[in-house]
């Protein structure tokens, strides 16, 4: 007995133009927003990072003027300047994030949407192959090193 032939396919689905067109526009405006946050990030720890030192200069002036030692209040000033690490992970979690962002609307244009007459293929980044960068999620989980 003869079996019917079956004609393997690829699940698919359609999507207006306008539909995909909006998805991506979307997944670039926060591609966009996650770049300008990971500057405010950038700013906010530089001026941190510059109040502290300050901070440590003044403690370091004001034990010299007294003859006191004030090592626990240095100890704090380097622990909190620690804890600034946090904007290390975030930036790498941006970063990855953003290029997952921009990966995605890369290929849905390219699956979606066909070349206009004369136009050169793109060629597309591949995915991040880690699904996160930064495998800590708090502070007080692991430990890090300064360098």
């Amino acid at each position: 007995m003869e079996r019917p032939t079956m004609q393997q396919t690829t699940p698919s689905v359609t999507l207006p133009v306008n539909l995909v067109a909006d998805l991506q526009d979307s997944l670039l405006m926060a591609m966009t927003d996650l770049q300008r946050l990971e500057g405010l990030l950038d700013h906010a720890t530089s001026n941190l990072l510059e109040r502290f030192g300050s901070a440590n200069q003044a403690l370091g002036d004001l034990g010299a003027e007294r003859g006191e030692e004030l090592g626990p209040i240095r100890q704090s000033l380097h622990q909190a300047v620690t804890e600034l690490q946090f904007h290390d992970m975030a930036t790498q979690l941006i970063v990855h994030t953003g290029k997952v962002l921009q990966s995605c609307a890369w290929r849905l244009a390219d699956q979606t949407m066909e070349p206009e007459e004369g136009e050169v293929p793109m060629e597309l980044d591949p995915m991040p192959e880690r699904p996160s960068p930064v495998t800590q999620s708090e502070m007080d989980a692991g430990s890090i090193d300064l360098f």
